[in-house]
């Protein structure tokens, strides 16, 4: 009798130890991915309140989108990522660009339409006119605005977002040639505020980590983010 109860005591006190130990494994890893999530929060506040490097600024190209002259002003009221390439670049901008309209995807399913705009700027004045960025950028995200310019005007905008670019002396639109180029790119806030750059190993998966919580930090602090008509870019 003592032994069959000393089992049956046994056998019930193993289910409640697994059972209580599922428990604190569960509570545990949940424990350590709050922890976690909020020192992340804690080193983006820390970040946001010692101040980032002067990146970015307004700036005015010609949006090869709408076919004018336009200001990166429009963007504000949302977040916007920021790509300097050129159009015959063989494989990378590809993939970069491709990267920026996953990141934007996904972003469009979790927080709507229009919160997060991708962004295009050649670094090729010589070859990328404004009907060659515009058929380019349709190729990767319909969201994707593409800005050409002057020589000297995408100058100044690459230098105000420290991008380096080199284009071969004395060539011409029939000439075969290369750019060199930086290879990151920017997040903007929605007042047009440098947040953060992501280098070409960085995975989708971890920009769309990094944007999403931005976004959430700014909205927890008070922000609205505001929808871009996209009507003004249709045909």
């Amino acid at each position: 009798m003592r032994e069959s109860v000393k089992k049956a005591f046994t056998w019930k006190s193993a289910v409640v130890l697994g059972i209580t130990a599922v428990g604190l494994i569960a509570y545990f890893k949940q424990e350590k991915e709050r922890l976690a999530k909020l020192r992340e929060k804690r080193e983006r506040d820390k970040i946001r309140a010692l101040g980032r490097p002067h990146i970015g600024g307004t700036f005015n190209l010609f949006n090869a989108n709408e076919g004018r002259y336009t200001s990166s002003d429009d963007f504000k009221g949302q977040f916007y990522m920021v790509y300097f390439g050129f159009t015959h670049c063989p494989d990378i901008c590809p993939e970069e660009l491709d990267k920026m309209a996953e990141v934007t995807d996904e972003i469009k399913k979790e927080m709507g339409a229009g919160v997060l705009t991708p962004v295009f700027i050649t670094c090729d004045p010589v070859r990328d006119t404004e009907q060659v960025v515009k058929e380019y950028v349709q190729d990767f995200h319909p969201d994707l605005v593409g800005f050409t310019g002057t020589k000297e005007e995408l100058k100044k905008v690459a230098r105000s977002f420290r991008v380096y670019s080199y284009i071969p002396p004395d060539v011409s639109k029939e000439d075969d040639y290369l750019v060199d180029h930086s290879i990151f790119f920017y997040l903007m806030d929605p007042e047009g505020h440098f947040i953060d750059c992501y280098a070409r190993d960085t995975t989708a998966e971890e920009v769309l980590a990094s944007v999403r919580n931005y976004m959430n930090d700014y909205i927890q602090d008070g922000g609205q983010l505001k929808k871009m008509d996209k009507s003004s870019n249709k045909e």
